[in-house]
């Protein structure tokens, strides 16, 4: 059986919920034209597996920055 390659989808707004028993990740786009986030995609978690996404978050972006240098902070009025 052949695995199908997951769909690729850019994002660049993040909204994060969570519950006692779960991590709710909304991903989608922002324009500066329009006053509505379209979200596109949502991942929900376990606290174990959102801090894991966490912790693999910072240690990819460790590595980004000692290759390529700091990374930017970007000003979001986003959750």
């Amino acid at each position: 059986m052949e695995q199908q390659k997951p769909e690729a989808r850019y994002a660049n707004y993040f909204a994060v919920g969570s519950n006692a028993f779960e991590f709710l990740v909304d991903f989608g786009q922002s324009y500066q034209d329009s006053d509505k986030d379209m979200i596109h995609t949502r991942i929900i978690t376990s606290p174990v597996y959102a801090r894991a996404l966490l912790e693999i978050l910072q240690h990819a972006i460790s590595e980004h920055e000692s290759r390529y240098g700091s990374i930017a902070q970007q000003n979001q009025d986003h959750s």
